[in-house]
């Protein structure tokens, strides 16, 4: 098979139309900080969506390093955190000079489990070591088992923390993802179902809360003509050129969702034939986006191990990637404490992402599917 002289990539930015006007009009009005029309608006769009108030950030990452501390994490605390997640929404709990204490997957969504999270609140609780925070990341799309968590954390008074960076448009019973918990941190990175180029976004049910959060976002700068500052802030507010761009991609998001569960089940049932491979979980109870289309291998089954894989869809301009490469197997946290950890590591070693942007073509779905189905040795066979 003759390799496509263009590279698919993994997950691409996806324009809808207005984001180049309301840019446009930032630069119209001069208002090219981080003040103007297009981040309230931006915010107002997030807040209508979420249901919360929302303030928006220079990224993820600034969004969770700002959660963390609404919710009081200081040097010296512990903070709660699935093993399997990207690692900008656990270096903020070092930032402030936390301990990450890291929890197993569970099989059925991915995401932080329950049960392994009970086992440790009651190990710490009988030391009169409780974490300040419980981390709950959303991965690729897919809420967590939030019901038996939340009771967990209700019942040890911890603060639960969301990581939706990857999860904006899921839900978990009805519930939008980023409602559950104190505090919740969005990302609209690149590669993201809709981007801001690079940005977040914190939202919480306290009002009080995301102000501070904002004033944080700001250098902290107190009220009045004078730079006087009684608190440490940070420079992580959004300028309105780049949330220009956020308001014309919050017209879209829906239709953006729509298109990435299109490419993961048209992958699904491309592959359904095949021994040895498995999609990613979607559990009844939850509306999973699909962000990125995520599959697991059984190498004896499938015919090649993960790796091979990869290296095959490369060789072919496709861009493949491993799931999340678990907390407690960086090298960065060697020494950190976990509780368990098999279930992440095996998620790892045997799952993988495939292109999922929103405008990916089908003629490239096409190509992705043959390419998977003779690297498992099967025929390269198209679906309608």
């Amino acid at each position: 098979m003759t390799a496509q002289n263009k590279r698919i990539h993994l997950s691409v930015p996806h324009m809808g139309g207005n984001e180049l006007r309301y840019v446009q009009e930032a630069f119209e009005s001069n208002w090219l900080s981080a003040v103007g029309l297009n981040l309230d608006a931006f915010e107002t769009a997030i807040q209508e969506r979420i249901g919360l108030p929302a303030v928006a950030l220079s990224s993820g990452t600034a969004a969770m390093h700002l959660a963390l501390r609404l919710v009081g994490v200081t040097e010296g605390d512990e903070v709660f955190s699935p093993t399997l997640t990207f690692i900008g929404g656990v270096n903020p709990i070092l930032s402030l000079g936390a301990k990450p204490v890291f929890i197993d997957s569970e099989t059925r969504t991915w995401n932080l489990a329950p049960d392994v999270l009970e086992k440790a609140l009651k190990f710490k609780a009988a030391r009169s070591r409780l974490p300040r925070a419980v981390i709950v990341t959303h991965l690729f799309g897919q809420c967590a088992d939030m019901d038996p968590i939340l009771s967990l954390c209700n019942h040890y008074r911890i603060a639960v923390v969301e990581d939706a960076a990857e999860a904006l448009g899921s839900s978990y019973k009805g519930k939008q993802a980023g409602t559950f918990g104190d505090v919740a941190a969005f990302s609209f990175n690149g590669n993201k179902i809709i981007t801001t180029t690079g940005g977040g976004a914190l939202v919480s049910r306290s009002k009080e809360w995301v102000d501070t959060a904002r004033f944080w976002s700001q250098q902290a700068r107190d009220p009045g003509i004078a730079y006087e500052h009684s608190e440490m802030g940070y420079n992580y507010r959004m300028s309105n050129v780049l949330a220009g761009i956020g308001r014309g991609q919050m017209e879209v998001l829906d239709d953006h969702i729509a298109l990435r569960r299109s490419v993961a089940f048209r992958y699904r049932d491309a592959f359904a034939d095949l021994d040895g491979i498995e999609f990613s979980p979607q559990v009844n109870e939850g509306y999973h986006t699909n962000w990125l289309s995520c599959f697991l291998i059984d190498k004896k089954r499938f015919g090649v191990d993960r790796d091979s894989l990869l290296r095959g869809l490369a060789l072919q301009n496709i861009e493949g990637r491993p799931l999340w490469k678990p907390m407690h197997l960086q090298p960065l946290f060697s020494n950190a404490e976990r509780f368990e950890g098999a279930v992440a590591e095996d998620l790892f070693q045997r799952g993988f992402c495939l292109p999922s942007s929103s405008s990916l073509s089908t003629e490239d779905q096409d190509f992705i599917i043959k390419v998977v189905r003779r690297l498992a040795g099967a025929p390269a066979r198209l679906v309608a």
